[in-house]
């Protein structure tokens, strides 16, 4: 049986800037797909393939409108490290002590 190859995903966000909802509709390799509202001023985050194309879609007084079409790649967000608790932590952090 053929094994199907894993597509790299990356860290992706959006932000409405409009004053109007928006639904975002991302469709990859491998049938990937994710349709989203996304509200005014709000921020999306997901993850998607890297090789994904993201569509902004509105509604007109003609019906759906498709505002604008961003390659994920453009849209890729910089994934910061969770970092560990020093080894001093609970002497030097209040708030990870137990009451």
């Amino acid at each position: 049986m053929e094994q199907l190859a894993r597509t790299e995903q990356v860290d992706c966000g959006y932000r409405n800037g409009s004053d109007r909802m928006i639904i975002l509709r991302c469709i990859g390799p491998e049938q990937f797909f994710l349709e989203r509202v996304v509200f005014p001023f709000e921020l999306l985050t997901f993850q998607c393939p890297a090789m994904s194309e993201v569509e902004i879609w509105t509604h007109g007084l003609g019906g759906p409108e498709l505002r604008e079409s961003i390659e994920a790649l453009e849209l890729t967000m910089e994934s910061t490290p969770v970092t560990e608790p020093a080894q001093e932590g609970i002497g030097a952090n209040p708030w990870l002590q137990a009451n």
